[in-house]
């Protein structure tokens, strides 16, 4: 009777069949994909998850901007003004604190309202456009402009001689060349990454486009 078994194979039976195609069915509403078997329906590209991360990686890098010219300022104020220039490189590079009423680089000192209301903006703008943000190179660069911007504008708000009229800390003086501050240095470096990622056809979004 077992050889005659071994033989002829045994027969399906219906009751595990059907138990089988109702597993199926049940991982398939719960969601879950049977084992051994891919997810043909997910998505490799999933944007909204990518916007996230580049908006972490903007603020990130804002923060972190924000945080060196800060520290730095207070360091320079409780350091060195009123003192003399540290010498770093001789006379090519030194540390000398001025208060700057202008913008960056010591230009245009009588419209310091002005410019403390275009940094505003500009913050604004750069906070409206991270919600379309897929792109990492534009995240970095906006990070700069924006941890720039704000440590500028917290010198305009919190410093002397009045709020929204405050002087910029600037202590970095290269021979030849305009007093700055770290604030002013990530700004021109987002917005010079800014003008080649403009040229090479990248938008904000991720999208490659060429003229």
């Amino acid at each position: 009777m077992a050889e005659a078994e071994r033989i002829i194979g045994t027969p399906d039976i219906p009751e595990a069949a059907g138990q089988d195609e109702a597993g199926d069915e049940s991982a398939s509403k719960d969601g879950r994909t049977p084992a051994g078997e891919s997810d043909e329906h997910a998505s490799p590209d999933e944007k909204p998850g990518k916007g996230k991360r580049k908006i972490l990686v903007l603020f990130a890098v804002a923060v972190l901007a924000y945080a060196l010219d800060l520290v730095s300022k207070m360091i320079v104020v409780a350091k060195l003004e009123h003192h003399e220039p540290i010498e770093i490189i001789g006379d090519w590079l030194q540390f000398n604190a001025i208060r700057n009423a202008g913008a960056a680089f010591g230009i245009g000192e009588a419209f310091t309202v002005i410019f403390t209301v275009i940094a505003a903006a500009v913050i604004v703008v750069i906070a409206r456009l991270a919600r379309k943000l897929y792109s990492l190179p534009w995240a970095i660069a906006l990070g700069m402009l924006l941890g720039g911007a704000l440590g500028n504008l917290t010198d305009r708000i919190f410093r002397a001689p009045g709020v929204f009229e405050g002087a910029v800390v600037d202590f970095i003086a290269p021979k030849g060349f305009a007093v700055f501050n770290l604030a002013d240095s990530a700004i021109v470096c987002g917005g010079f990454l800014i003008v080649i990622l403009s040229f090479r056809g990248l938008d904000p979004d991720g999208t490659v486009h060429k003229d």
